[in-house]
């Protein structure tokens, strides 16, 4: 399964959330009261968390869900004395004060507002997926209690088996970084040589092909590769055709003597 059609399917059967998220900085709301036009009004939460409204001054919405929001208004007016039953609505229309970045090897990378709960791969959606050079797996940066973690998803991996635990929910600040795929090189006697990613579980014999094969003069036997070890360290190494790729391997094919 290629990694775009793995993507689709994940978001078929990705867990959307409706839950609303809090109210913050930055945000517009549009506020309005049922049989009571004079009253709505749209207006952004500032600093505080505080909003201006008629009747009541400043009302401290941030850190509340709408709804809260919604209730709280709707107590003040009637408390003050304003409306006996106020039906208080407000509609997010700009989320600012919780966005996700997503970045690296996406269509569209930048932040992205959280107007419900996301998921990654609902995130990974929003910024129109990974590009043809992402690697199939991300990298979730978080920081909670003032520690940042990092956790590494399979996105294949994690489709392929239906085990979509791992599509873990995000919050704000969060980023979502998406690395080039690991690539191998192949030079010699092959028919096309350069750079090329690298296929899960990608054996000798494959990434020969992705070279267009051996030219005339090109032989199968004694294959070597260069291969970096722990240490960063490169030396040579001969493979057979069913022994698997690594990152930043190079292959040399050699002449044939006969």
């Amino acid at each position: 399964m290629k990694l775009f059609a793995a993507l689709a399917l994940a978001l078929c059967v990705g867990q959307a959330g409706a839950a609303e998220l809090l109210l913050g900085p930055g945000d517009v709301i549009k506020i309005a009261v049922y049989g009571n036009p004079d009253l709505t009004l749209e207006t952004r939460v500032s600093d505080s968390g505080m909003v201006t409204y008629p009747l009541l001054g400043d009302v401290l919405v941030g850190g509340l869900a709408t709804a809260d929001a919604e209730k709280k208004i709707s107590a003040l007016l009637e408390k003050g004395g304003f409306l006996k039953k106020a039906q208080v609505n407000i509609l997010v229309t700009v989320v600012t004060s919780q966005q996700v970045s997503v970045l690296g090897q996406v269509s569209r990378p930048g932040r992205y507002p959280l107007d419900s709960r996301r998921s990654v791969l609902e995130m990974l959606a929003v910024a129109g997926g990974i590009a043809p050079e992402g690697s199939d797996s991300v990298t979730l940066i978080r920081t909670r209690n003032g520690k940042t973690t990092k956790q590494v998803i399979d996105i294949v991996g994690m489709v392929r088996s239906g085990e979509l635990r791992s599509d873990e929910e995000v919050a704000s600040n969060d980023v979502i970084f998406v690395e080039r795929a690991a690539r191998f090189y192949i030079y010699g006697e092959v028919q096309r040589p350069g750079a090329f990613r690298i296929e899960r579980d990608m054996t000798v014999a494959q990434a020969l092909s992705m070279g267009g094969g051996l030219t005339p003069r090109g032989t199968e036997r004694g294959i070597r590769v260069t291969r970096r070890d722990a240490s960063g360290k490169a030396a040579a190494v001969e493979v057979k055709l069913d022994d698997l790729i690594q990152s930043d391997d190079v292959l040399y094919i050699k002449e044939s003597l006969f």
